[in-house]
């Protein structure tokens, strides 16, 4: 059963930002989709199609488009920002120059962390827009072109109060998205981040042909790293089992739908970054939140062996042989 239709604008027109769109659309609320690209946007609304993202897929007839932000925020209380997070201080900057309304619920799918500051996004929010503003995240194990088609989903609404991860929840949950609220926004934040990283490592093991033992070690492993991480957030252990933490995680690193273990996959091959990049031709996230977290780890004296193996195969040209051998000849510790 749908809720009473709401006005919500969503600020990104890429392939998630278009599916969570039109999943809100489908729930009966009036959309407007906003792009930094207004090229993007017309061609968008011209098609009826996300014809570079999401080609072959009609739009929604309540998807609406809105190419002025200043509009938008006079005119709507909900906003999601489904930005790659190289752009989401961007987003907010341009959301409070156009002055929000101040009893707005400020919404966000982007997985990443604040790379500037080193901080997770909430906190970035925190210091750009400040109370009484309502917040929260969409995340979970969700590839974009499965939302599009309605195929079952499990999603999970994260927030600082039940409440408010409550009412995230029921804006998207319907008979085929099914949406659990979560009120440790840290957890859920730091579990969607992470695993980009970790499946760039699947990837590249993969691609070299190390199978599947290599993988789930991967896996198994890279969730430790996640929940070392969570603790010095005061995350709770539990979010990491559940939809945004061991979801993802396993959705991510699994399936070539996935642009991080794609990228992974090409590195594993030998092919070079650019060429890479190029062929998959949207945003790898897991590219720059691979340097943010070994950043955040070391802020924070954290062990995280895997991760920092794929920033050093990314950023310091080690050899990915090397690295995955040098995983496994790590020094024996107690699970």
């Amino acid at each position: 059963m749908h809720n009473k239709q709401q006005q919500i604008a969503v600020l990104g027109a890429g392939s998630w930002g278009t599916a969570l769109a039109c999943l809100l659309a489908d729930n009966g609320h009036t959309v407007s989709l906003w792009s930094h690209s207004k090229q993007h946007l017309n061609a968008i609304k011209k098609a009826r199609e996300n014809v570079r993202f999401l080609p072959g897929i009609t739009l929604p007839n309540n998807l609406l488009f809105e190419e002025s932000l200043t509009t938008l925020c006079s005119t709507h209380k909900k906003f999601l920002i489904v930005v790659p997070s190289r752009a989401f201080e961007e987003i907010l900057n341009a959301l409070v120059d156009s002055k929000l309304q101040e009893d707005t619920l400020l919404m966000w799918g982007t997985k990443g962390f604040d790379s500037k500051n080193k901080q997770l996004l909430s906190s970035l929010i925190g210091q750009k827009i400040s109370t009484p503003h309502s917040k929260g995240i969409i995340t979970g194990p969700s590839f974009a072109l499965e939302v599009m088609h309605k195929l079952p989903t499990a999603l999970t609404a994260g927030a600082n109060s039940n409440s408010v991860a409550q009412e995230i929840a029921k804006l998207f949950h319907n008979d085929y998205v099914r949406v659990y609220a979560n009120s440790d926004l840290a957890g859920v934040q730091i579990g969607g981040a992470v695993k980009n990283v970790l499946a760039i490592a699947c990837g590249i093991s993969d691609g070299l042909g190390f199978g599947a033992n290599a993988r789930s070690a991967l896996i198994t492993r890279g969730l430790k790293e996640i929940c070392r991480l969570g603790e010095k957030f005061s995350a709770k252990s539990t979010t990491f089992q559940g939809l945004s933490g061991l979801g993802d995680l396993v959705l991510t690193c699994t399936d070539d739908k996935s642009r991080n273990r794609r990228f992974g996959l090409g590195i594993g091959k030998g092919k070079k970054i650019d060429n890479i990049l190029s062929e998959i031709g949207q945003e790898v996230e897991g590219l720059v939140t691979c340097k943010e977290v070994i950043q955040i780890s070391e802020m924070y004296q954290v062990e995280m062996p895997i991760c920092r193996e794929v920033y050093n195969v990314i950023y310091n040209k080690a050899s990915p042989k090397q690295a995955v051998k040098k995983l496994f000849n790590r020094n024996i510790n107690d699970e």
